[in-house]
């Protein structure tokens, strides 16, 4: 029997002595709460920021320019990420896209002064090559760096950390404007608390180990990978249009982000003052926490089947979807663009019953939100477990969602009737169940062994030379 260098795990990756120590800087636990923290800073911040409504202006125009310019180019550079990641490694990949939510910040707070608009449609343009960057690099770490039994936890302890960003966030303009309960745009000092935060994410983004350095307990690599090629990148990423399996996640990919312009605009920016909408943000994301971890339970414990687990987790976000949907559409029927901004008088926290009602709604969109990505990115985690597959089929998914949020933006910028926006939010959401379904039933195998393994798209000279796929000084 040789060593543990030259044996093999049951994905056909080397394996290293096994190490119960899931404290290791190495170990999957910790490089995804580091990655946790990274989205804290960074996009959870920006979470904050774009749940006030109009990136806390009072005029959504510049904000909504902004947020198209954002998501159109990160439906690219989204479905590109996966690929640059493969090539650059995390490091270089998080450090450039963390630094993009700095500027974009920065550009509110110029906007604050000048109001021109012209910077902040740029810095959401870059902000969108920057987001790309980071969930594709995001995705591939969270999704194969677990074990293949356990994705469900590690996502939920991600998304956990993740939203914590926007709880803290939503306290910051909750706490810096309490005192202006009238419609205002929110103070300097709100947005220079934003930027602190995130330029303390991308500094710890560069603690992101490689993959090929990450070890599990059982002493398996997170990949087998060397790092890739432009043009091996871009054949593999075309070949994704094609992918059967990709095609049924694009109901739900599409969906995924494309109520949040509909909450977060027409429904706390709406309703609520400015003080309440930055308390309303801190329930909204802690409703995530609390979704990633019911999901997550189902995802990994319900029941022993893999395949059974993620049919019933489907299930059960599929009815919540529609219970919290239904409610949403009948909260919408009370008011409509026609009675903005002079016929609605705005909730504040303390007006008791009357805050009670919209308060719920906007805290189970939360809730459903986080059920429903943590729900997508366990059934794309359980198609592969090698980084490499893994970093493309994330980038397809959020190139796609981004794509649908860029057109979500425009749809609000032309004075779409909100009920014809739940409208659509609610059958995206509805037609993405079934699919989701199939998709399980076709690709998702009980056996590890019987996954679509890294083997089968990475290079298959890897196993010739198993050094190769371990030392790399030159790299990250």
């Amino acid at each position: 029997m040789g060593s543990y260098a030259d044996e093999e795990n049951g994905n056909g990756l080397p394996n290293s002595p096994p190490n119960n120590s899931i404290f290791r800087y190495n170990s999957p636990l910790v490089q995804v709460c580091l990655i946790g923290l990274v989205c804290f800073c960074c996009p959870g911040m920006f979470n904050a920021l774009s749940g006030m409504g109009g990136g806390g202006q009072v005029d959504h125009t510049a904000s909504n320019n902004a947020s198209t310019a954002l998501y159109t180019a990160f439906a690219i550079f989204g479905i590109l990420g996966g690929g640059i990641y493969n090539i650059l490694g995390p490091q270089k990949t998080l450090f450039v896209g963390c630094s993009t939510y700095i500027l974009y910040a920065g550009s509110f707070l110029y906007y604050n002064h000048h109001k021109h608009q012209a910077l902040v449609v740029v810095a959401g343009g870059l902000l969108g090559v920057g987001a790309g960057l980071l969930w594709a690099a995001q995705g591939a770490i969270m999704t194969s760096y677990p074990p293949h039994d356990r994705k469900g936890t590690y996502i939920s302890m991600f998304w956990s950390i993740f939203n914590m960003g926007g709880v803290i966030g939503g306290l910051i303009p909750f706490v810096s404007n309490y005192n202006r309960t009238t419609a205002a745009s929110v103070n300097d000092g709100t947005y220079i608390g934003f930027m602190v935060f995130m330029a303390i994410g991308t500094v710890l983004s560069l603690a992101i180990l490689h993959p090929s350095k990450v070890i599990r307990n059982d002493g398996s690599s997170c990949t087998n990978i060397k790092y890739s090629s432009v043009s091996v990148e871009l054949i593999q990423i075309l070949k994704l249009f094609g992918n059967w399996k990709m095609l049924l996640m694009v109901p739900a990919s599409w969906a995924s982000n494309f109520f949040y312009t509909y909450q977060f605009n027409n429904v706390n920016g709406v309703l609520f003052n400015l003080r309440t909408r930055g308390l309303n943000n801190v329930f909204y994301w802690g409703a995530q926490m609390i979704g990633s971890v019911l999901i997550g339970f189902i995802m990994d414990y319900s029941f022993k089947s893999r395949r059974a687990r993620g049919l019933v987790g489907i299930i059960v976000v599929g009815l919540l979807s529609t219970a919290i949907w239904g409610g949403g559409f009948a909260k919408q029927l009370t008011y409509s663009h026609d009675d903005v901004p002079n016929h609605i008088v705005l909730l504040d926290f303390k007006d008791g019953s009357k805050f009670a009602g919209p308060f719920v709604l906007y805290f189970s969109y939360g809730l459903l939100d986080a059920m429903f990505q943590s729900m997508v990115y366990w059934v794309i985690g359980a198609l592969a477990d090698d980084s490499e597959v893994l970093s493309r089929y994330t980038g397809f998914y959020k190139g796609i969602q981004s794509a649908g949020g860029a057109v979500a933006w425009q749809v609000d910028s032309h004075n779409v009737p909100f009920i014809n926006q739940l409208i659509a939010n609610w059958a995206l959401t509805t037609i993405s169940f079934p699919l989701l379904v199939a998709l399980v039933v076709l690709a998702v195998k009980d056996d590890n062994k019987d996954e679509e393994g890294a083997t089968k798209e990475v290079a298959i000279t890897s196993n010739r030379d198993i050094s190769t796929t371990v030392d790399y000084p030159n790299k990250e």
